[in-house]
C-alpha cells in the first residue's frame, strides 16, 4: 500500500460522515420546530375557545335529550291510554 492509496471505506467515511451529520442536524431541527408548533396550539386561544364551544355543545345535547325523553314518556303514557280504550272496545 503506497500513500495514494487510500481505503475504501476511509474514503465512504469521510464522505458519508458530513452528510449523516447534516441530516441528523435537519431531523433534530424539524422535531424542535414540531414541538414548538405543538405547544403553540395547545396553549392558544383558539383551542380553548373550541374547547367553550365543544362543552355549550355537550350541554345543549344533553338539554334536548331530556325534552326528548319527557317527550317520549309522554306519547308513551298517551299510547297505553289507546290502548286500554281499544280493548274495551274490542
Amino acid at each position: 500500500m503506497g500513500p495514494g492509496d487510500v481505503p475504501l471505506g476511509l474514503v465512504m467515511f469521510v464522505v458519508s460522515a458530513p452528510i449523516v451529520a447534516v441530516m441528523v442536524i435537519f431531523a433534530m431541527w424539524f422535531a424542535a420546530r414540531a414541538y414548538q408548533a405543538k405547544v403553540k396550539a395547545a396553549t392558544s386561544g383558539e383551542y380553548q375557545a373550541l374547547a367553550g364551544r365543544m362543552a355549550q355543545a355537550q350541554a345543549e345535547t344533553t338539554a334536548s335529550l331530556a325534552m326528548m325523553k319527557a317527550q317520549l314518556a309522554d306519547i308513551a303514557a298517551s299510547l297505553a291510554t289507546v290502548e286500554k280504550v281499544l280493548k274495551q272496545v274490542g
